[in-house]
């Protein structure tokens, strides 16, 4: 009698492991919903507390009678020449016939076009001087010399040569905004490492390629710290610039407001530069984020 041999049970395939989590990686975020919301509601609500602080103490000071309503008005009467000068009232509109978004955008228009053109032409000395060693001797002192002047020593020689129209705005915008990023381009440059201009020169790069694809990105990230410089410096010289012949324009307002005594309008033209400054600052911090995200990361 014959048995029939037992079959053994085929084992099964052993699970794949797990791939081990490197030694540096950093540990998964663990923390409930509220620990994550808490950092970006402090992140508001901190400007927003400083606002609100600043504002009781404007109007606590001015409520003491220190000063004069002239000189440091309440808060009330700063909103009230906001929407004034941004309205139509008693058959008059906005300031000098223009609303203050008009003014601003005007002035807006001004800072893109010279400080536009002072930040190209930044970009273009710097990545000479940074690459050419003789134009860096050549150039840097007069843009040091440049950069030491503020914008009223030589407006009034800009009215002299170009006039009182558009002509000596844009160039002081320019020319006030040229040398902050003609600055750190050059910095930005002369710092790449040599390690890498080498090896791409010796994989057949031409000095364009090697400028293009090394020198330029690895200048970028200062580049745009420079550019952010210049268009501050550039806000700080808009009412310098609109000081003849600035109306309209926000500097011209605010100039214009200052001459007869307008505390409460030249606190809306102050207040207007300075949030339209904070929110192209914002977008070009943005900017920065995007074009250059390794910034910051080793």
């Amino acid at each position: 009698m014959s048995t029939t041999p037992s079959l053994a049970k085929p084992a099964e395939p052993a699970e794949p492991a797990e791939p081990a989590e490197p030694a540096d990686a950093p540990p998964p975020d663990r923390r409930p919903p509220r620990h994550r919301v808490l950092p970006r509601v402090r992140h508001v609500a901190l400007p927003l507390g400083s606002l609100l602080l600043f504002l009781v103490l404007w109007q606590l000071l001015a409520a003491s009678h220190t000063w004069s309503e002239t000189l440091v008005p309440p808060p009330a009467k700063v909103w009230d020449a906001f929407v004034d000068v941004s309205t139509t009232h008693d058959g008059v509109r906005g300031y000098n016939g223009t609303t203050l978004v008009e003014h601003l955008g005007i002035s807006l228009r001004r800072i893109a076009l010279g400080a536009g053109l002072g930040i190209l032409a930044g970009v273009v000395f710097g990545l000479l001087m940074g690459t050419v060693g003789w134009l860096r001797s050549l150039f840097e002192p007069w843009i040091t010399f440049l950069r030491t002047l503020p914008p009223l020593a030589y407006f009034s020689l800009l009215i002299i040569w170009l006039g009182i129209d558009e002509e000596p705005k844009v160039t002081l915008l320019a020319v006030a905004a040229f040398p902050p990023v003609a600055v750190s381009t050059t910095t930005a440059v002369a710092a790449v490492p040599k390690a890498l201009v080498e090896a791409a020169r010796a994989l057949g790069a031409s000095r364009w390629d090697t400028v293009r694809d090394v020198v330029v990105p690895s200048a970028l990230p200062e580049t745009l710290t420079g550019i952010r410089l210049a268009v501050g410096v550039a806000y700080s010289s808009l009412v310098a610039a609109e000081l003849v012949n600035g109306l309209p324009g926000i500097g011209g307002m605010v100039k214009d407001a200052a001459n007869y005594n307008n505390t409460p309008v030249v606190l809306v033209g102050i207040i207007a530069i300075g949030v339209s400054g904070l929110v192209i600052d914002g977008l070009l911090l943005r900017l920065e984020r995007v074009a250059v995200p390794w910034r910051g990361r080793t």
